[in-house]
């Protein structure tokens, strides 16, 4: 794995997601790095994350899986246009789509480890395939299709639209 994290490359202006951004201190924060052909990322649940007594909240999985795969769609097409990740310009990455099948509770305690493959990187579309591991147990399935920001948005953040 590298030493830093994808998102430790987002610009300040994009660093501000709940899940992913540095900028947000209460939110996720997490860190995805490339171990090989796959991302992984790992992240331990609060107390406060329960669906139900001993389980860990639906939509804290979900928000993993989407956060995690906008960081791998960004690295990913870095690496398909033989990029550094700290190269101008900054290539970020949004949800255009987001599928989630629970395939069993996944238990409130142990670390979670989620992993991803790129499946496609086609223009401004990258499609990433998603799994969320406890003990060795695949919980969580899922598919981010994301897609670039658009440069609007972009002058927007930057007081330039």
């Amino acid at each position: 794995m590298t030493d830093k994290a994808f998102q430790d490359y987002y610009p300040e202006y994009f660093a501000h997601c709940y899940g992913c951004g540095s900028m947000n201190e209460l939110g996720h924060q997490i860190k995805s790095f490339w171990d090989g052909d796959e991302s992984v990322c790992y992240f331990m649940p609060k107390a406060y994350h329960t669906a139900i007594p001993g389980y860990v909240y639906g939509g804290l999985l979900a928000s993993l899986v989407d956060c995690h795969g906008t960081g791998t769609a960004a690295a990913a097409s870095y690496r398909a246009e033989n990029r550094a990740m700290d190269t101008e310009p900054p290539l970020r990455y949004l949800t255009a789509s987001l599928h989630i099948d629970y395939l069993k509770p996944t238990p409130l305690g142990p670390v979670l480890e989620v992993r991803a493959k790129v499946k496609e990187v086609k223009g401004r579309k990258v499609v990433i395939k998603e799994w969320i591991r406890v003990n060795g147990i695949i919980t969580v399935k899922g598919e981010v299709v994301a897609v670039h920001v658009p440069e609007q948005l972009v002058k927007e953040l930057l007081g330039k639209g």
